[in-house]
């Protein structure tokens, strides 16, 4: 053992890189994936939660004893409400009721109060992220607002993107990444641009998200809809506002299961839905560069955080999507 982490807050980052064997052979490239599911609280969204947390101490509005509150799909009421239970703070989680119940049941485990609402979109009052602000105010709380709080990619700007260059031994030639808040993609992509202005930074999006029109010709129109939860949006978060970004792909959810699959039951690894998105991005990106290139991309969270979606035979075949060849 050559450190011990100091407690919760020294767990977080620091994830391993995995090679991804079939994604690289079927590539000629190295496919390697930052393994966030290894975090404490299981997601990529622990960086955010504490990266928030601590930019709000420093600010002063985050004082010994106080709450904050935060609207989310769920991963970083996650993360926030672990790091809070750390550091001694109250943390309210506002989340739409349409997310995955393995999420729900285990921000209540971990004694988040937890206020469920309609599923609506941003542009509608009742929307999770608007009734989340509004709770903040009349509760006199710090609102985390990871969509639009730049904590959330300076966080990823100062750990993740160092980590991945580190990692590489500075041999990464693209990054692919999935966006909710868009604070990993920005923040990775301003941390490895400065290094190396040549790496390809591509954000990979599901169907029902308007970034990939966003970036390809500033459209933010959404077609068609996605099973994968926290990610794809119908605005341009602040986070994403002068990050460097290169292409996008769309991904559809038939082609990102397969990867969720093909990882799990060939390769061990157990992914969720944005991590399908990502490693089908990395693999398309792969095959645009031709062999030999270098391409990292993030494996979010584990797939048993989405087990009565993404391995519900009877849910799948509701959606017309592929289910587990083995079940």
């Amino acid at each position: 053992m050559e450190t011990v982490a100091d407690g919760l807050i020294g767990a977080i980052g620091n994830t391993p890189l995995i090679r991804l064997k079939r994604a690289s052979a079927a590539t000629g490239c190295e496919i390697l994936g930052k393994a966030e599911f290894c975090s404490p609280g299981g997601s990529v969204k622990d960086r955010a939660g504490l990266a928030i947390i601590r930019d709000a101490e420093a600010r002063g509005v985050l004082k010994p004893g106080g709450t904050i509150v935060e609207g989310t799909a769920g991963n970083t009421g996650i993360g926030i409400t672990l790091v809070a239970n750390a550091l001694g703070y109250k943390s309210v989680i506002v989340m739409p009721e349409t997310q995955s119940q393995e999420k729900i049941d285990f921000l209540r485990m971990i004694g988040a109060d937890l206020r469920l609402v309609p599923a609506k979109p941003f542009k509608d009052p009742g929307n999770y992220v608007h009734v989340s602000r509004r709770l903040a105010e009349e509760l006199g709380a710090v609102w985390a607002n990871q969509f639009d709080n730049l904590a959330n990619r300076e966080g990823h700007r100062e750990t993740t993107g160092p980590e991945i260059w580190a990692q590489t031994g500075g041999k990464v030639d693209a990054f692919t990444c999935a966006c909710g808040t868009g604070g990993t993609l920005a923040g990775v992509g301003l941390a490895l641009k400065a290094r190396k202005h040549s790496v390809r930074i591509v954000l990979a999006d599901p169907e029902g998200s308007g970034l990939y029109g966003w970036v390809k010709n500033g459209d933010l129109t959404v077609t068609g809809s996605s099973i994968t939860e926290g990610i794809g949006q119908s605005r341009v978060p602040e986070n994403l506002n002068g990050a460097p970004i290169d292409d996008a792909l769309k991904i559809p959810d038939a082609e990102a299961l397969e990867q969720i699959y093909d990882l799990l039951i060939h390769e061990g690894i157990s992914v969720g839905g944005s991590a399908g998105i990502n490693v089908a991005a990395a693999i398309r990106v792969g095959k645009a560069m031709g062999p030999g290139h270098t391409i990292v991309t993030m494996l979010c969270d584990g797939g048993a955080r989405y087990q009565s979606k993404l391995f519900n035979p009877d849910f799948l075949r509701s959606k017309n999507l592929p289910t587990p060849p083995w079940m």
